[in-house]
């Protein structure tokens, strides 16, 4: 999710976030207006930096007047918010139900991988914002944003706990750490964001699967050996 060195027990509830926001169950022109300044602000926020970014920017992407633009939203930080919030309960929400199924740990975990590539278009400018911001939305007074650490921790337990299963089960080599593991899983699949281009020669979809292969088959072929060649 990012690559912070020290980086989810699913539970049934959506990734909380802190601080106030003009959100309503508005439907119709107000609520298609919003989302459309949301998608207009994620591209900047991935293009130029969360923190670079004004609001006057945001603004004048959209063609209106600063002003306007809070008329939507009481700061950029709930801009931001939403961006984020909105990735963060599709991707935990579709991890909850993958677990849910109750199948053995390898089908898990390679529906997990699946999921992750999947985000890389609808959520890439998101992606990019946790990628490149984190630390700085980390930084920030309060505990506007402990929610990112919260979503994260959870992943990791998700994940990690797939992988002890594995395991236990004897599907997976005994000999490996499963948080590392896990991270070194999580980091392919974020660190994609920044090279793939929808339209090439392979979708997410097609990622997904040349990675689940190398994760379980491996890339040398003959005895497998522990020792550097």
């Amino acid at each position: 999710m990012n690559t912070r060195k020290n980086s989810g027990g699913a539970t049934s509830t959506p990734v909380k976030r802190q601080g106030t926001t003009k959100r309503t169950a508005s439907s119709g022109p107000a609520s298609e207006r919003r989302d459309h300044l949301v998608k207009l602000a994620a591209e900047l926020f991935a293009r130029k930096g969360f923190q670079a970014t004004t609001v006057r920017e945001i603004a004048e992407e959209a063609g209106i007047l600063s002003g306007s633009l809070y008329h939507h939203f009481d700061s950029k930080e709930t801009i931001v918010d939403e961006v984020l919030t909105t990735f963060l309960d599709d991707l935990v929400g579709r991890y909850r139900a993958a677990l849910e199924q109750e199948g053995e740990p390898r089908a898990i975990l390679s529906e997990m991988v699946r999921i992750g590539f999947s985000t890389l278009e609808p959520h890439r400018a998101a992606i990019t914002v946790m990628q490149n911001d984190w630390n700085y939305l980390r930084s920030l007074p309060g505990d506007r944003f402990d929610y990112l650490v919260k979503a994260e921790d959870e992943v990791e337990r998700m994940w990690v706990e797939q992988i002890k299963l594995g395991q236990a089960v004897g599907q997976f080599r005994a000999d490996v750490d499963p948080k590392l593991t896990y991270r070194m899983i999580r980091d392919t699949i974020w660190v994609a964001v920044r090279w793939f281009r929808p339209g090439g020669r392979l979708n997410t979809t097609g990622l997904a699967e040349h990675y689940i292969t190398v994760l379980f088959d491996g890339l040398a072929t003959g005895e497998r050996s522990s020792h550097s060649a």
